[in-house]
């Protein structure tokens, strides 16, 4: 699966990239400093988590009548909410559905329009799996080996409520597969990467009556373009988004003591800061 990632890429090197000369209301210089940097540019990320927003990839409208789609990029919220779901506002809505399993997003209902209509790419540097060891978690981040972006297969979708006048909510998952011999060492899933081929494919609104030629993309890069680097467990707590999270194993300063125990032996519950947003991740 795909439960945390970073983008630390700036903009301008990420439009070169991938080709977008449009963005979002969500990227605009009135989008306030919480997402941007003093140059203007996305503020970079080291622990990009659930229900947060995240840089994504969409096809615009076409330059011309018979020119090509457009791309753009806006922030969506990660965490798919369908169309008909009754309240978004439960953010427990999105979380439980932050990936699609290329195997079967194409049916399953949450995801089936979307994969028909409505797909995206989520642009990232890295993304990050944990590997248990009894108790412990280590993390390790997957990233390119010259340590470029990358394009993760994605599907949004967009909410109204109803009976209001109020903006949408837009909202993504990523798209996951089983993973390649690099990750499978970690974890048996992984988000699909798209090379430049299939991003085209998988942004052109001309596909999606015939699911099987977006499936194809559905799987999992060569080996080559990956390498596993274990970091420091800094990266655990959700709470942490600062270089600290990239440095290497054991560099995380110990974790504060614990909550004195109560009576009969059993420890007072941990504060909601020292808790893991997405323990299972």
């Amino acid at each position: 699966m795909c439960g945390r990632f970073t983008i630390r890429t700036p903009l301008a090197a990420l439009a070169a990239r991938f080709l977008f000369d449009d963005l979002g209301e969500g990227l605009a210089p009135a989008a306030g400093d919480a997402l941007r940097d003093a140059d203007g540019g996305l503020r970079p990320r080291w622990n990009v988590a659930p229900t947060q927003p995240v840089p994504v990839l969409r096809a615009g409208p076409a330059a011309g009548a018979d020119g090509p789609a457009r791309r753009r990029l806006d922030l969506l919220r990660w965490g798919l909410v369908p169309s008909w779901a009754r309240e978004p506002g439960d953010r427990a809505v999105g979380a439980r559905l932050i990936n699609a399993r290329g195997e079967t997003a194409h049916a399953r209902p949450a995801f089936r329009d979307a994969f028909a209509r409505r797909r995206c790419a989520v642009l990232a540097d890295g993304f990050y799996e944990w590997r248990r060891d009894g108790r412990r978690r280590e993390p390790f981040h997957f990233r390119r080996p010259d340590g470029g972006p990358v394009a993760l297969a994605g599907l949004w979708a967009r909410w109204r409520p109803p009976g209001a006048d109020g903006p949408p909510l837009e909202t993504c998952a990523v798209v996951t597969t089983h993973a390649n011999a690099v990750v499978a060492d970690i974890h048996d899933r992984m988000p699909v990467l798209l090379d430049d081929d299939g991003l085209a494919r998988w942004l052109d609104p001309a596909f999606g009556e015939d699911p099987a030629p977006l499936r194809a993309l559905l799987v999992p890069c060569p080996s080559t373009d990956l390498v596993a680097v274990p970091v420091s467990s800094w990266v655990n707590d959700v709470h942490h988004d600062d270089p600290r999270c990239l440095d290497p194993p054991g560099s995380a300063p110990p974790p504060p003591p614990g909550p004195r125990p109560r009576r009969g032996g059993r420890p007072a519950p941990a504060p909601p800061e020292q808790r893991l947003l997405f323990p299972d991740l």
